[in-house]
């Protein structure tokens, strides 16, 4: 497995910022490039477009829902209360 993790590094310790899909004790390999460097961000993109990495967290082309779409989805979901979430999806998403 190959993945991009943004982490910060404090008191000795490099701390992902995000959950990662680790073991305990897992041995891994590191290579450190500072979020400052100006070339990063396009090294990352190329390695992520040639299927070599995943996108780090945050990274995604889907861009995110606002505030106004999350409240929208949260008050859908919960008139659907006592269903199946798979149920209210389907409700949703209308005859096929």
């Amino acid at each position: 497995m190959t993945e991009v993790v943004t982490a910060v590094y404090e008191r000795g310790v490099l701390r992902p910022l995000h959950p990662v899909d680790l073991r305990e004790h897992q041995t891994v390999r590191l290579q450190v490039l500072s979020e400052v460097e100006d070339d990063v961000e396009p090294v990352i993109e190329a390695l992520v477009q040639a299927g070599l990495l995943t996108p780090p967290p945050g990274h995604s082309e889907i861009p995110s829902p606002s505030v106004e779409e999350r409240q929208e989805l949260a008050e859908r979901l919960g008139r659907g209360q006592g269903k199946p979430l798979s149920e209210v999806i389907i409700e949703e998403r209308g005859e096929w």
